[in-house]
């Protein structure tokens, strides 16, 4: 063993038994107080891990079920996990890795290209899926952020940019221009797939309907925390989408740690819709991820 996984083999020890402490001892929590009670969904029929390799749609992007995300409360430049630091947050990336993720979630708005690009001079480029998004809404805002992204990353291409947080129910048309030069983009070699992050029901129906749309990030849980509608609703869009060939990757997993009480019982609702190619969670430390994918292999 390196100095390195040493060294973060050690940090996971130490973080791992807060973190699990934490988790469990959280279960005796009154569940009501962090939303609608909602049946523990049975185990699954096979065994899944964080770590399978899973295809996005019909992107032919092979990656891990498990995306490592780096925006947990994140807005302005800032989330929960760049305040880790560079060095903390790549670390945090390498760590998984080294276990078998390969899907890095990063943002312009989160601040964490500068923590991903760290990560990425350690690991080989085509072994990690590296999605990010852009908030332009004007064809030259979003052509000067795929040469800044590129840039602040440190690589010559991007695996998968996204369109951030549409709201617009007709933002296929509001902002065609941002999407045409995403298509022109991947046309380039610049980025391997295009989509959006989808912030409102309407936006997620627009999306559905899109053929340019090839990934949606998408908000579910089963007690409807920080989502766009009811959960029946989300997820028969992403049914949706899901037959018409998209990569679907679920966010807000967890309710933003309104679930944190039942964290067994979220990932396996995740699991058991049929509908996710993938989903992104942001762990905050080693302990934490480790824990996060003990909990996948035990579902």
């Amino acid at each position: 063993m390196d100095r390195r996984k040493f060294l973060l083999a050690g940090s996971a020890g130490i973080a791992g038994a807060w973190v699990s402490s934490k988790l469990l001892s959280s279960r005796t929590l009154n569940f009501r107080a962090f939303g609608p009670a909602f049946a523990a969904p049975p185990p699954l029929a096979q065994k899944v891990s964080a770590f399978d390799t899973v295809t996005l749609g019909k992107t032919g992007i092979r990656t891990s079920r498990l995306a490592m995300g780096t925006g947990t409360v994140g807005s302005g430049h800032h989330s929960n996990q760049t305040a880790l630091g560079v060095k903390g947050l790549s670390e945090l990336l390498l760590n998984g890795y080294d276990q078998g993720l390969r899907f890095f979630d990063a943002a312009d708005s989160y601040g964490s290209h500068p923590h991903v690009a760290e990560a990425l001079k350690h690991v080989p480029r085509d072994k990690v899926t590296v999605l990010t998004k852009t908030f332009s809404r004007d064809p030259k805002s979003a052509r000067e952020d795929l040469d800044r992204f590129r840039r602040e990353l440190g690589v010559d291409y991007l695996d998968i940019c996204l369109m951030h947080c549409v709201t617009e129910g007709d933002w296929t048309e509001r902002y065609k221009g941002v999407m045409d030069v995403l298509s022109e983009a991947k046309e380039k070699g610049i980025i391997r797939a295009h989509g959006c992050s989808c912030h409102t029901i309407e936006a997620l129906r627009a999306a559905a309907k899109s053929p340019w749309v090839e990934v949606d990030l998408a908000r579910v849980n089963p007690i409807g925390s920080h989502m766009d509608a009811s959960p029946e609703e989300v997820v028969s869009v992403l049914r949706e989408m899901k037959t018409a060939g998209k990569g679907v990757v679920g966010m807000k997993i967890l309710g933003q740690g309104d679930l944190r009480g039942r964290v067994d019982d979220a990932l396996r609702y995740a699991l058991s819709l049929g509908v996710l190619d993938a989903f992104t969670i942001g762990a905050e430390n080693k302990g934490e991820q480790e824990d996060l994918m003990r909990r996948i292999a035990a579902a």
